[in-house]
């Protein structure tokens, strides 16, 4: 089986056979020329011209040649540039308009106009088209090109071409005329560059709207060159520094409505943002740049993001704000429809995604935007861009907070997590843009915002504990406790933020979970609050040792941290579970106990239940590592692994039933079993859940921090009584 030749030879090929049937007249060629146009046309369609095969195809149209009238015009019609428009291309078309016995047809001739005007956002150098303006002007007074050579000159024209003779020009031929809608048109364009030329009553008559030619071309042509850049990610035609003018094949009814970066008014001093398609070229006349027509384009266009980022105009502002009120104001009155607003809503989100932050103008949008939402449309996208909130002080935003939360929770866990998703992607964002910045300004954040939403979001968070117990719930959830981790474990913003903790409830609710990873991940949050604590109370060593004073409401916090932080260490390490706090002892570190705040009445009756099931089982040890149901299996895998080694050697001559305790390691070592102290048991069991085969350090991390016989070591074998309790002063 033959392949097919790539794109370049075929339509090579196709020319050398128009430029050969050219040459020839039709009576004496020898074959149709018609199968070759058409191929010829197809392809085009399909994938455009590379821009050697553009050149040789615009000589073909330019020039004198034996090709029929219908022919011509289906390639002009068809002629789709991939990438750029060059100079050559430009001034050969330019060169062919006009009158004269080897010029192209007129009716060619506005072809080639029309197809200017929809390729003008391609030219490789705009400012070559304004050079031939004398050329293009002086060719208004033919008739059957009239029209499209006003919306041309519509498009290039400056405040240097506008002149008094051009003017005189123009009123004289309206009048021969009859006041031609085209002529009108460009007279107003003049016109709009100084206002305050008298031109009498002919700027108000019935003038050219210069609309796109044609729309559906210019969608197709959209498509080809979207479809060669997707080929072609590394071509240099989009980088960046060029406007868009192909919005993107995807939501098409939103970013139609969204304009084109387009500049209708500029003087001689000025530059567009139209003219720039280098990076170089647009630090160098920075300062020059005229605003853009319609600023609402930048919710679609890289450049002239930039472009507001390197000079912001409180106009610039008013004037998107106008333009996205505009809009919720027609879908309120009913003249829009509503999708439109969420089609609007996706291409915001792909501005902040770029710009990282919503611009208080968004925010109005938004306070706009969710009165008329339904809370369930594109909810994922509305979402994530208001999690690119700026971080304003927590009054600010509470009423958005308030009115977002109305819309979206309605009585089910799906939109609880959805709303607790949203608060996560936001703390992250703005624990991104604190840390992002220096730190001399982070005083002057009002950073007092982070804990007032960890506060905000705690009750959602115990909510969704209870009335959702699944374990990608419980995930959810430690994926927000895990973001004011990340916080509280940097020094500098340490300085300046306040330490929210979580509620006691929620923690009880997730330290009893079914999960090994839910539980390992709940005690590396508790290890950094630990670590943050101690951190912020413990006095200063030195004088150059940075420090902030607890407040009195992180003081009532501490001892609540220090009670469910107990009540864990009980049930897990200390073979304790639900202990109270001694009445005798008040400065006992189990003075922090408070037993898992279940009654007290209740704990007898627990303990009778485990006993009536087996005699062995105690309710002081049955959450410890040995008999938790997330704990037991990684505890018995590494005795197991120790057995492993020891038959290997030949030693060994029992084994371990499991669960193991104290009295059991002591009656194995008697039969012939493993030695193992019940201190290097529990360490190694440490150490078996932090290594490589089971990954849940988190549990070993917290034991670590937290009792003191283990301060300082990893992996070792404990040290004296095993059980002495380090608790935040």
């Amino acid at each position: 089986m033959s392949l097919s030749p790539p794109l370049g030879d075929r339509l090579d090929q196709l020319l050398d056979d128009l430029e050969t049937a050219s040459k020839i007249p039709a009576k004496r060629r020898q074959t149709s020329i018609k199968p070759t146009v058409e191929k010829t046309t197809s392809l085009l369609y399909d994938r455009g011209a590379l821009p050697d095969d553009l050149i040789r195809l615009v000589d073909l149209l330019t020039q004198h040649n034996h090709l029929d009238q219908a022919s011509l015009s289906a390639i002009t019609r068809n002629l789709y540039p991939l990438g750029k428009v060059s100079d050559e291309v430009l001034l050969r078309i330019v060169g062919a308009l006009g009158h004269g016995h080897l010029k192209p047809s007129f009716p060619l001739q506005s072809l080639f106009l029309k197809w200017l005007v929809m390729v003008y956002h391609l030219l490789q150098n705009p400012t070559i088209l304004s050079q031939t303006y004398a050329v293009l002007f002086n060719l208004l007074d033919s008739a059957a090109i009239r029209p499209q050579l006003c919306h041309l000159l519509a498009l290039i024209t400056r405040r240097k071409h506008v002149r008094p003779f051009r003017i005189q020009t123009i009123l004289a031929l309206s009048r021969q005329t009859g006041g031609d809608p085209n002529l009108t048109g460009l007279l107003r364009v003049f016109k709009n560059y100084y206002p305050e030329i008298i031109v009498g009553d002919i700027t108000k008559g019935r003038a050219a709207a210069f609309k796109h030619p044609d729309v559906q071309w210019r969608e197709r042509l959209n498509e080809i060159q979207q479809q060669h850049f997707d080929r072609h990610e590394d071509d240099g035609t989009r980088n960046g520094f060029a406007v868009s003018h192909a919005l993107g094949r995807r939501l098409k009814g939103a970013r139609a409505l969204v304009p084109n970066v387009h500049t209708l008014h500029a003087h001689e001093t000025s530059v567009t943002l139209e003219e720039f398609d280098s990076a170089e070229g647009f630090v160098n006349s920075l300062e020059k740049i005229e605003m853009p027509s319609q600023l609402v384009a930048v919710l679609a266009d890289p450049l002239l993001q930039k472009f507001l980022l390197l000079r912001p105009s409180q106009e610039a502002s008013q004037r998107i704000s106008n333009w996205l009120m505009a809009c919720v104001g027609d879908v309120a009155s009913g003249d829009t429809d509503p999708s439109f607003l969420l089609d609007m809503v996706e291409v915001i989100r792909d501005y902040v995604l770029s710009t990282k932050e919503l611009s208080p103008v968004l925010m109005e949008f938004f306070q706009s935007f969710l009165q008329t939402w339904n809370g369930l449309d594109k909810r994922d996208i509305v979402l994530e861009t208001l999690s690119y909130l700026p971080l304003l002080d927590f009054t600010d935003l509470s009423p958005l907070f308030t009115l977002l939360q109305s819309k979206l929770l309605n009585n089910t866990p799906q939109s609880q997590l959805a709303l607790l998703t949203f608060y996560t992607l936001l703390l992250n964002n703005w624990t991104t843009r604190l840390l992002s910045r220096p730190t001399s300004s982070l005083p002057s954040q009002p950073v007092t915002s982070i804990p007032s939403l960890v506060t905000h979001v705690n009750p959602l968070c115990l909510t969704l504990s209870q009335s959702s117990p699944s374990i990608s719930t419980s995930l959810a959830i430690l994926d927000f406790y895990t973001a004011t981790g990340r916080i509280y474990s940097s020094p500098i913003l340490l300085l300046h933020i306040p330490i929210a903790i979580p509620p006691p409830l929620l923690v009880y609710n997730l330290a009893f979970s079914p999960s090994l990873t839910v539980l390992s991940r709940l005690c590396s949050i508790l290890t950094v609050y630990k670590i943050a604590w101690e951190t912020v109370i413990t006095k200063k060593t030195s004088p150059q040792q940075q420090q902030r004073k607890p407040s009195q409401e992180e003081w009532s916090q501490i001892n609540i941290f220090n009670g469910f932080l107990m009540d864990i260490c009980n049930n897990l390490w200390r073979g304790r579970a639900f202990a109270l706090a001694p009445t005798s002892d008040s400065g006992s570190p189990d003075a922090n106990a408070r037993g898992c705040r279940i009654p007290k009445s209740l704990v007898p009756v627990l303990d009778s239940y485990l006993r009536d099931l087996d005699d062995d089982l105690k309710l002081e040890t049955v959450f410890g590592l040995s008999y938790n149901p997330v704990l037991c299996l990684q505890s018995i895998k590494f005795v197991r692994g120790l057995e492993e080694k020891e038959m290997k050697k030949g030693g060994l001559l029992v084994r371990h039933a499991g669960p193991v305790t104290q009295q059991s390691l002591v009656r194995l070592a008697g039969r012939g079993g493993v030695r193992l102290s019940w201190q290097e048991y529990r360490a190694g069991v440490l150490g078996w859940l932090e290594g490589e085969e089971v990954g849940q350090g988190g549990l070993p991390g917290l034991m670590y921090n937290t009792m003191k016989n283990l301060m300082g070591t990893r992996r070792g074998t404990e040290g004296g009584g095993g059980n002495s309790f380090s608790s935040l002063a």
